[in-house]
């Protein structure tokens, strides 16, 4: 109490003993106030700790960012005990800065806060209006409570110290797409080029025009993915193989020539009835192969939608927007089925920029 006989801001923390309590007050010890609920001095040198620790978080977050873009990997991989500087450096400023923000809060809570008890009865399961109510307005207290509103420093510093972890995220992002990755004309061209062979895929052997029978659906990749000394092709390694692999797969079909329906400008990039299409479905990028042979339709098993290989690979069902791209096709001099070109469109699923290639 104060000498005028009001209460002291904290002495409102103590709760107020009812009578209509069901069970008697066990006894709690006396409650002991920190310095700054007491102390003005105290609380104002809490807050000012708490803002310098998430100050120097937003700090630690910045050289993060820098860290990154100074130091390559693979560059001093042993400055520091065996490990590596990019390593090093980016490992402890984000890690400084996740921890500067946990203690900052931590003091937050323990030094800040409001600091009593509370007493809450127990109640039956399904709550009645009045106590939704209740809870509503007691999360409210809370909040108002935890002095956030009334401390601008500790708040906008907080704020400012989450709220530039998003930098390191975004950069850490980029690693998604190393070096030119997102150059999106790439999604325009394949490895695909005039003159390659169409070889089975897994066995990479060439296929002759005279052995697809009508009715087949072979599964071929570019000659490209099977390098040797005869065809001279480089061998790849890694991502960009992968990359190839999926983008340069295919779907090739026999059926009879007078069932062909070509799009104006199509009617010669098919030979004997034998007609090749991407084999990656045009919605998300699943790969297809459930053939229809009576139907001609080709199934993707992922979402379903469905192409009818006789008519340009046009959607027939499902949620694809738009059909199979073709690979014009031909027969070399010794019989093997051989690309004219790469397709003239981009493969697999729809992206918004598509049209720009």
């Amino acid at each position: 109490m104060t000498n005028d006989n009001t209460p002291a801001p904290y002495e409102s923390h103590v709760p107020a003993h009812r009578e209509s309590e069901p069970i008697a007050d066990p006894g709690l010890p006396a409650h002991t106030w920190r310095p700054t609920d007491v102390d003005p001095k105290a609380e104002k040198r809490a807050e000012r700790q708490i803002a310098a620790m998430f100050i120097a978080a937003m700090v630690f977050a910045v050289l993060f960012v820098v860290a990154y873009f100074s130091f390559s990997v693979g560059d001093n991989w042993d400055t520091f005990a065996g490990m590596g500087a990019s390593t090093v450096s980016l490992g402890v400023t984000l890690g400084m800065s996740l921890l500067l923000i946990g203690i900052g809060i931590i003091h937050l809570a323990r030094k800040l806060m409001a600091d009593h008890e509370m007493v809450e009865m127990r109640h039956p399961a399904a709550s009645p209006p009045e106590d939704r109510e209740a809870t509503v307005q007691a999360l409210n207290d809370g909040l108002d409570e935890a002095g956030i509103g009334r401390r601008p420093l500790v708040r906008n510093t907080m704020l400012g110290a989450v709220g530039i972890l998003g930098l390191p995220a975004v950069v850490l992002l980029r690693d998604l797409a190393p070096g030119n990755a997102l150059d999106i004309s790439k999604l325009g061209h394949t490895i695909w080029e005039p003159g390659m062979r169409l070889v089975r895929d897994v066995v990479g052997t060439p296929i002759l025009a005279s052995e697809v029978e009508v009715g087949d659906l072979i599964n071929a990749a570019p000659e490209a993915m099977f390098p040797s000394e005869e065809n001279g092709y480089p061998e790849l390694h890694g991502a960009e193989e992968q990359a190839e692999k999926a983008k340069g797969a295919i779907i090739i079909v026999r059926m009879d020539p007078k069932d062909i329906t070509p799009l104006e400008g199509r009617e010669k990039w098919t030979t004997s009835g034998i007609i090749c299409y991407s084999k990656i479905c045009t919605h998300v990028g699943c790969p297809i192969s459930l053939y229809e042979r009576t139907t001609h339709h080709v199934l993707c098993p992922c979402h379903q939608s469905t192409f009818d290989l006789a008519d340009h690979a046009k959607v027939v069902f499902g949620p694809a927007a738009r059909p199979l791209p073709q690979l014009p096709i031909a027969v070399d001099d010794e019989g093997y089925l051989i690309a004219q070109s790469d397709f003239t469109e981009p493969i697999g699923a729809s992206f918004w920029e598509r049209e720009k290639l």
